[in-house]
């Protein structure tokens, strides 16, 4: 592995959970969220003071289907910085599902949902095979 484990989660998906993990060097971090209908990815910035959060960007990561919690069985969330702490990537069973490029403003996921926002996000969405290897 090419970074730092920084989160180790079990997650139920459709329960609500709530975890986040920063950068030891840099004032970036992202926030998972699940609300019990949806999960999302958030890549987020902390103020000059450090004390409030800016929300950057959000990265669509799962949604339940009605009927879908009877079937759901608990998963491993990981989430991995890279070595410069400008790069983050969840990780669930094993499978990179999100990552973001905090230096180039990149959010990028497995549905390329939402699209990209005209706040932060440049270029598209598509969380390529490249992508990854790039990080790892």
């Amino acid at each position: 592995m090419n970074g730092y484990l920084m989160k180790e989660e079990k997650w139920m998906p459709g329960q609500e959970t709530h975890f986040e993990s920063f950068a030891m060097e840099t004032r970036y971090g992202v926030v998972f969220e699940d609300d019990g209908e949806a999960a999302y990815l958030y890549g987020v910035a902390k103020d000059k003071e450090g004390t409030d959060l800016i929300i950057l960007d959000a990265l669509h990561i799962f949604e339940m289907e009605e009927g879908e919690q009877l079937m759901q069985q608990p998963r491993m969330v990981q989430i991995l910085w890279s070595r410069d702490w400008l790069k983050c990537a969840l990780i669930i069973d094993g499978y990179c599902h999100a990552l973001y490029d905090f230096e180039t403003h990149g959010g990028y996921n497995i549905n390329e949902f939402p699209p990209p926002n005209n706040f932060w996000t440049k270029g598209g969405r598509q969380l390529s095979d490249d992508l990854i290897k790039s990080f790892f």
